[in-house]
């Protein structure tokens, strides 16, 4: 069953601002190679501190949410950038439902966790290959065939 993100997000805040943690099954391709639509699942917690580089569910337009990395903080505005988009978009702090602090991948039970030495390697390497993205991820798409169609 798939709910609508403009219904299904306000809940997810709700049920966060009420002390729980929520598990959101990930759906798009934005943030691949290294998460997977219909594969894997980001465990999220209500934002305290945000910091570059940090996964986010965010509302970018009235009824419109991403989940995407943080890339730019500047005062109250954030910009966000999908790991496999090359657009950004933007929000301000406000705006930001929930942060991810880990995600279960490859159907694992174990958490994989944002703060762990292979997430902050592979944020800060991810971040600063932008200008080769495109082309690793054509290469990750020819070799594994990542970019999964979103009508699963």
């Amino acid at each position: 069953m798939t709910i609508d993100n403009a219904k299904l997000f306000p809940v997810i805040a709700q049920l966060l601002h009420e002390g729980h943690t929520v598990i959101l099954p990930l759906r798009g391709n934005s943030m691949r190679p290294f998460l997977v639509h219909n594969r894997d699942k980001a465990l999220l917690v209500l934002p305290d501190v945000l910091k570059v580089g940090d996964p986010v569910l965010a509302e970018v337009y009235p009824t419109r949410y991403v989940f995407h990395r943080i890339v730019a903080i500047d005062g109250d505005s954030i910009t966000l950038r999908g790991d496999g988009n090359r657009d950004v978009e933007h929000c301000r702090r406000k705006d930001v439902v929930a942060l991810a602090k880990g995600f279960y991948r490859k159907g694992r039970m174990t958490l994989d966790s944002v703060d762990s030495p292979k997430w902050r390697i592979y944020s800060i390497l991810w971040m600063r290959l932008l200008p080769v993205r495109r082309y690793l991820l054509k290469l990750h798409d020819m070799f594994f065939h990542s970019r999964k169609p979103l009508d699963d």
